[in-house]
């Protein structure tokens, strides 16, 4: 295993330079460069990043030992798994890293780091429904919900993940259970993005939606989408006897990596005060750093209390997820 105590980003096509780190990131560039920004003028280490929205690990898979990459950046807890199950990852130890990333938002073999989280919340009309009108996710299968619920595809890897810790909390059949009553309750067959289900409620199509938080940052930052967005609030579900189901942004190292003890340094920086504060205040999300202040805006949505379930154990209930929402024929 890599101990390891510097930090870079990545390069591509042309030979690395001194003091450079190259990252395949599942998050638009302009998301993260306030971060590559701060991280370069502190360190001098240049970052390059390419965005690679699709087959990340089957493009690490066919570089091999000859890729460029440092670093993957993930936007998803699945898609992190998929990189760590494609065998392209190597485990990294850190104290910095064990110090500042909460146990249950790492990989116990090393391989993947969360970075941020985001919380999967229900957005509910102001208008037409009640304080204390959403409880637990597994409410949400309640036919008090028939027809008044509108959600994006069942199997988009937000709703797979919500589904998997379903499975990991209250086990197979009664997920299988929770996501038929689910889609007994939709308004309509589900489409979009978070963002459209915000609409959805605006425009009196349904009641309440699945989304995750930062969206609704997003929304409040775009003046033509301001007029939705206000027209909700954000509700934070739990689990029955348990909490508020959370996703992670999260960062590994290649096996391939060309730069380690730059990479690492990057890896480290990216978990400390500093970006955090930076991830927190550009993206709407959640320091997975305990300690680092919520920006104003997102502290404005409440408190919650975040599900002790590891992801890991969620990450492992993907194909199970994926099963269960393609026999209920959830999107269908």
């Amino acid at each position: 295993m890599l101990r390891l105590s510097t930090l870079a980003l990545l390069t591509f096509t042309t030979p690395l330079l001194a003091g450079e780190i190259n990252v395949y990131s599942h998050r638009q560039p302009e998301l993260i460069q306030p971060l590559v920004d701060a991280f370069t003028a502190e360190t001098g280490i240049t970052v390059n990043v390419a965005f690679v929205d699709k087959g990340m690990a089957e493009r690490l898979q066919a570089e091999g030992n000859r890729s460029p990459a440092d670093l993957v950046l993930t936007v998803d807890i699945a898609r992190l798994m998929q990189i760590a199950e494609a065998d392209v990852l190597q485990p990294v130890q850190s104290d910095t890293l064990e110090a500042n990333i909460p146990a249950e938002l790492r990989d116990p073999g090393d391989l993947w780091f969360g970075l941020t989280s985001r919380a999967r919340v229900v957005y509910a009309s102001k208008d037409r429904v009640a304080p204390g009108e959403v409880t637990t996710y597994e409410d949400l299968a309640d036919p008090k919900w028939k027809g008044r619920i509108c959600t994006r595809s069942g199997l988009h890897d937000y709703n797979v993940a919500l589904l998997g810790a379903v499975i990991v909390r209250n086990g197979e059949e009664a997920a299988t259970a929770w996501a038929e009553g689910l889609k007994a309750n939709l308004a309509r067959k589900p489409d979009g993005g978070d963002r459209d289900q915000v609409k959805a409620i605006a425009a009196g199509e349904c009641d309440i939606a699945l989304g995750n938080t930062y969206y609704m940052g997003q929304m409040l930052a775009d003046p033509e989408q301001v007029p939705a967005a206000e027209a909700v609030s954000i509700v934070f579900p739990t689990f029955e006897d348990g909490g508020t189901h959370l996703n992670i942004s999260g960062v590994g190292m290649t096996k391939s990596a060309p730069n380690k003890d730059e990479a690492l340094k990057f890896m480290e920086w990216l978990s400390s005060d500093a970006a955090q504060a930076i991830y927190a205040e550009t993206n709407y999300e959640y320091p997975v750093k305990p300690g680092v202040a919520r920006s104003e805006l997102v502290a404005s949505w409440g408190e919650f209390t975040p599900d002790s379930t590891p992801l890991a154990d969620i990450a492992a209930a993907r194909a199970a997820a994926v099963k269960i929402m393609e026999t209920v024929n959830f999107d269908g």
